[in-house]
């Protein structure tokens, strides 16, 4: 019997999880270079006036972290579905959409993950306390190894359990995000 493959659109959570468990991974100098062969591409897809931003633990040299690319794109709501229709013809399938944030994933495939994965969060300006987090954790190696270690003990516990593992995460964020905010100053990204 030939057993056909299901679309990503048609799996369950579970089976999703199954298939895109969390991996960590030491720090790969190549993240940047994939974050910025995507900027190149976004640039000429995106409006002119948004701004992209590599976040996530793939932006902190000297870290382990999930091998996804995450992107931060700061633009006009008035240009959301635009941006929408843009990146839905260039890969990436929407992940879940409010009025002032839509998710989008590129590098899923029925097989499991592409080569090269990325995670862009469409948000308004403004919307950017992890560039925050970001930054904290550049200027404070030693807290980003607090979170590296963080996260490894989360790994195997929530492998298959995307939402467990953030949620085990997200104290820790908040509390650096807040220092952060304190310490820059909320105005710092303007």
């Amino acid at each position: 019997m030939i057993k056909i493959k299901k679309q990503l659109s048609e799996m369950t959570l579970e089976e999703l999880w199954q298939l895109f468990p969390i991996r960590l991974t030491e720090y790969q100098p190549i993240w940047k270079e994939w974050f910025m062969e995507e900027r190149a591409l976004l640039t000429v897809l995106l409006p002119k006036d948004v701004k992209i931003h590599h976040i996530g633990s793939t932006a902190i040299p000297g870290i382990g972290a999930k091998p996804i690319i995450d992107i931060l794109v700061e633009a006009k709501v008035s240009d959301f579905s635009v941006i929408k229709h843009s990146l839905l013809n260039n890969g990436y399938l929407c992940m879940n959409e409010s009025p002032a944030r839509i998710s989008f994933n590129k590098g899923y495939t029925e097989d499991g993950f592409s080569e090269k994965v990325f995670h862009l969060h469409l948000r308004t300006p403004g919307d950017h306390d992890e560039l925050f987090f970001r930054d904290y954790l550049l200027e404070h190696p030693e807290i980003a190894k607090d979170y590296e270690k963080l996260k490894l003990s989360l790994w195997k516990t929530y492998e298959f359990d995307r939402d467990g593992y953030t949620e085990r995460k997200t104290a820790f964020v908040q509390i650096i995000t807040q220092k952060a905010k304190t310490e820059y100053g909320l105005d710092s990204y303007k």
